[in-house]
C-alpha cells in the first residue's frame, strides 16, 4: 500500500475516533446542560411566586381572591414567540400551592385542589427546610414525559407555612435540544470532512514529493539527467539537499576517474609524437627537417590544447543537471554572429551561405551553451564542406518546438559511422588534410540539447549531410 494511502488512513483513523468521542461528549451534555440551566430558572420562578402569594396565604384567602383566575388566564395565554428560530404558541408552567400538611390549596391546571402531595419531593423536602426538587414522569415508560418540579417555601417569620411549585414538562424543551443537537451533528460533519479534505491533500502532497524525490533518485542511478525537486518544508528540503550531495560526491569521484582514464589515453597520441620529435631534434638534421618536426611538435601541442579545452566544456556540460537560466534566443541573430566569426574560413572556400529563419523566430534555453553548441556544428559543416559548397541554415516552428536544421554539401556519411557521430572521441577524417578532430563536437552539441530538453538527429540527404536540433520554443 503506498505511504501517502497509509497516512491518510491513519489520519481518517484520528480524525473519526477524535470526533466520535468529541461529539459524543457533547451530544451527551446538551440535554443534562439544557435542563440544570431549566431548573434555575424554575427556582427564581418559584421563590418569586412565593413571595407574590405570602400574604394571601397567610390569610387564608387564597380561593377567595383572582388567584385561580389568574393562574387559568395564565395557563391559556399564547405567547406567540419565536425563540432561536422556534415558535412558542403556549405556556407550559404549572404552578400549585400546598399548606403546611402538604394539601393542594391552589393549582393552575385546577385538578389536583385537595389532593396530598406531602410525599412529593418537591413538597416533603421543602417543608423540612431542604432544596425540593423532582422530576417525575406522566407516562410511567415514556422518558420525554418527564416534568420537573421545583418547590420554594411561604415563610411567616421565618417558620415555613406552605410550598410553591413551579412545574415544567421536559417536552417543551425538547425542541430546542433536538435543534442544537442537529446542528452540532453539521458542523461536526463539516469540520470531520474538511479535516479529511486537509489529511487527504497533505497525504497527496506528501506522496507526490515522496514520488519526486524518488524518480530523481532513480534518475541519478540510472545516469540520466533529473532536477532536483524544491520543497518548502524543511524536512522535505533537507533531504532533497541531502540526496543531491550524496549524488554530487558520488558521481563526482566516478567522474574524475573516468575523465582521468580517457584523458590518458587520449594525450598518449600526441605525446608520444612531441617526445619523438623532440628526441630527432637533438641530433644534427637539415633545417627543413627541423622546421618539419618544429611544426609537428606545434600542431600536436594545439590538438592537446584543444582536446583538454573541448574535455573540460563537455565535463561543464554533462555535470549540469539543469539550465542556469530559460531566455528567448533569437536563431537569426545567433547564426548571423556565428557566420561573422567564421567568415574568413567561408570566404577562403567560397562557400554559398543560405538561412531561411524568421527574425522573429526565438528559443528557449541558455544562450552561451546554445551558440558553443551552434558553433561546433558549424565547424564541422566547414570541415566537410568542399571549396563552392552550400550551407544552408533553416528554422521552422513546429507547435511546442523549434526545428533548426543545417546542411552542407558534402559526400554521404557512411553507414556504419552514422550512429556513433555523437559517439565521444569518434571521428571521421577530414577531407582537406586528412586528420581527424577531437571526436567531442557533436558529443558535446548532444549533450547540451538534451540539457534544454531537445533532441539531435545527423542523417544523410540527398546532395550532402543534414543535422537536425529539435528545441523547445
Amino acid at each position: 500500500m503506498p505511504l501517502g494511502i497509509r497516512i491518510f488512513l491513519v489520519y481518517v483513523l484520528f480524525i473519526g475516533l477524535t470526533g466520535y468521542f468529541v461529539l459524543n461528549t457533547v451530544m451527551e451534555e446538551i440535554r443534562p446542560g439544557v435542563r440544570q440551566s431549566t431548573e434555575e430558572t424554575l427556582v427564581d420562578t418559584a421563590n418569586l411566586m412565593a413571595e407574590i402569594l405570602r400574604d394571601d396565604f397567610k390569610a387564608g384567602t387564597l380561593n377567595q381572591n383572582r388567584w385561580p383566575e389568574l393562574l387559568k388566564a395564565y395557563g391559556e395565554r399564547q405567547p406567540a414567540a419565536i425563540i432561536w428560530g422556534l415558535p412558542k404558541n403556549s405556556v407550559n408552567h404549572r404552578i400549585y400551592v400546598t399548606d403546611a400538611k402538604g394539601i393542594v390549596v391552589l393549582d393552575s391546571s385546577g385538578v389536583a385542589v385537595g389532593q396530598d402531595y406531602s410525599r412529593w419531593n418537591d413538597v416533603y423536602l421543602t417543608l423540612r427546610g431542604e432544596y425540593g426538587a423532582r422530576s417525575t414522569r406522566g407516562i410511567a415508560d415514556d422518558a420525554t414525559s418527564s416534568v420537573m418540579h421545583v418547590g420554594a417555601p411561604i415563610r411567616d417569620n421565618g417558620q415555613i407555612i406552605g410550598v410553591v411549585t413551579v412545574a415544567k414538562p421536559n417536552s417543551s424543551l425538547q425542541p430546542y435540544v433536538d435543534r442544537t443537537e442537529r446542528r452540532l451533528l453539521w458542523y461536526g460533519a463539516g469540520l470531520i470532512g474538511l479535516g479529511l479534505l486537509f489529511g487527504a491533500a497533505l497525504s497527496w502532497w506528501l506522496s507526490v514529493a515522496l514520488r519526486q524525490l524518488t524518480a530523481y533518485a532513480q534518475a541519478v542511478s540510472e545516469g540520466r539527467r533529473a532536477e532536483l525537486p524544491h520543497y518548502r518544508g524543511a524536512e522535505l528540503e533537507q533531504l532533497a539537499t541531502a540526496v543531491e550531495r550524496m549524488r554530487t560526491q558520488l558521481e563526482g569521484k566516478a567522474y574524475v576517474e573516468r575523465y582521468v582514464h580517457t584523458l590518458t589515453h587520449e594525450l598518449k597520441s600526441p605525446l608520444a609524437a612531441i617526445r619523438g620529435a623532440a628526441e630527432l631534434l637533438q641530433g644534427e638534421m637539415p633545417a627543413t627537417q627541423q622546421q618539419r618536426f618544429v611544426r609537428n611538435i606545434d600542431s600536436e601541442s594545439a590538438r592537446m590544447q584543444q582536446l583538454i579545452e573541448r574535455l573540460l566544456n563537455l565535463a561543464q556540460v554533462e555535470q549540469r543537471q539543469g539550465l542556469e537560466e530559460r531566455v528567448p534566443v533569437p536563431l537569426a541573430a545567433l547564426v548571423d554572429e556565428l557566420l561573422s566569426g567564421q567568415h574568413a574560413r567561408i570566404e577562403r572556400k567560397q562557400l554559398k551561405i543560405e538561412k531561411q529563419i524568421s527574425t522573429d523566430l526565438d528559443v528557449l534555453g541558455e544562450p552561451f551553451l546554445l551558440r558553443q553548441a551552434l558553433g561546433n556544428l558549424l565547424e564541422n559543416a566547414l570541415d566537410f564542406s568542399p571549396s563552392h559548397g552550400v550551407l544552408r541554415f533553416t528554422a521552422e516552428r513546429h507547435a511546442e518546438q523549434v526545428e533548426f536544421k543545417l546542411f552542407n554539401q558534402a559526400e554521404s556519411i557512411p553507414d556504419y559511422a552514422l550512429g556513433r557521430l555523437s559517439e565521444r572521441f569518434y571521428s571521421l577524417p577530414r577531407p582537406d588534410s586528412g586528420r581527424k578532430s577531437t571526436g567531442l563536437g557533436l558529443n558535446f552539441v548532444e549533450e547540451v540539447v538534451k540539457l534544454h530538453g531537445g533532441e539531435l538527429h545527423v542523417c544523410n540527404v540527398p546532395g550532402g549531410v543534414e543535422v537536425t536540433l529539435c528545441l523547445p520554443r
